[in-house]
């Protein structure tokens, strides 16, 4: 079961599920932009379960890659809020 809070503990889990339904499964992507914090969590998580890891969107510049996704129309919702500026009532927004 999820473990409230511990984020990490949640991810090795999901993984743990997705490779059990989905054994040929060989790597993850991860859409951290400049937190190595974020990074490397992933990355410690997936090389636990032998999971390569892609960062596509890794050290990009900014702007750059919001532009490409207002060009691809992406419909972006935020689902969590972890920093300053924003509270929870913009969970859910585009």
């Amino acid at each position: 079961a999820p473990q409230d809070g511990d984020e990490v503990e949640d991810l090795t889990l999901l993984l743990l599920e997705v490779l059990e339904a989905h054994p040929d499964v060989q790597a993850v992507s991860c859409g951290a932009i400049l937190s190595n914090y974020q990074r490397l969590r992933v990355e410690n998580v997936c090389g636990r379960l032998g999971l390569k890891v892609f960062a596509f969107m890794w050290m990009q510049e900014q702007a750059a890659l919001l532009q490409q996704m207002i060009d691809a129309q992406i419909d972006a919702r935020i689902a969590k809020v972890a920093s300053m500026g924003l509270t929870r009532k913009h969970v859910g927004e585009s």
